[in-house]
């Protein structure tokens, strides 16, 4: 419980602290999806000019047949690779957030327990049933967090577990349709 200004200017730094972080967090991941993005675009500039020039120096149906279609493999490889940067990138933010709220619930969990255990000292007789129910109650609120949390992990690892079979679902009808036409336009 905050008893003192020196208690209460600590609190204050401390949530001072943890919105730093998560700022932080917020802004590096922000970095890391800009410079993806740039050297997306950067990669699609280099490989439309080869493209181009490709597809201009074609002679006959058959060649341009041959040179359209190495251009799907390559471009869905590099679509799923982005793809799961992005994945990687929006992952990682979201367990450093979920560590910074984990860390501010269980400082939040102390003070309140610290404050209840001092009004249970300062209580007038007879209020011990009041403080038990607050003690219970906190208790329940601490379960059902603890609960969702876990629930929540388990929801992501399954998202995680659906985004990376869905992956590998559309590499595979990818390479299925990309390689029979490649081998008939050869």
């Amino acid at each position: 419980m905050m008893t003192t200004p020196a208690q209460f200017a600590e609190f204050q730094k401390s949530q001072f602290d943890a919105m730093f972080a998560m700022s932080h967090t917020m802004f590096e991941a922000t970095e890391k999806l800009v410079d993806l993005n740039l050297a997306a675009a950067k990669a699609i500039l280099e490989e439309s000019a080869e493209r181009a020039q490709a597809l201009m120096s074609v002679k006959d149906v058959q060649e341009l047949l041959a040179v359209s279609s190495s251009f799907a493999q390559p471009a869905l490889d590099k679509l799923i690779s982005y793809n799961r940067n992005v994945y990687g990138i929006a992952s990682s933010a979201g367990a450093d957030m979920t560590k910074l709220f984990e860390t501010q619930i269980a400082q939040s969990n102390k003070q309140i327990a610290e404050m209840i255990e001092l009004a249970a000292k300062n209580a007038p007789t007879g209020a011990e049933p009041a403080v038990s129910m607050v003690k219970s109650a906190l208790a329940a609120a601490n379960t059902a967090y603890d609960t969702f949390s876990k629930v929540t992990k388990q929801a992501a690892e399954m998202a995680e577990q659906n985004f990376s079979a869905a992956t590998e679902a559309t590499v595979k009808a990818a390479n299925d349709v990309v390689k029979p036409k490649a081998r008939k336009a050869a």
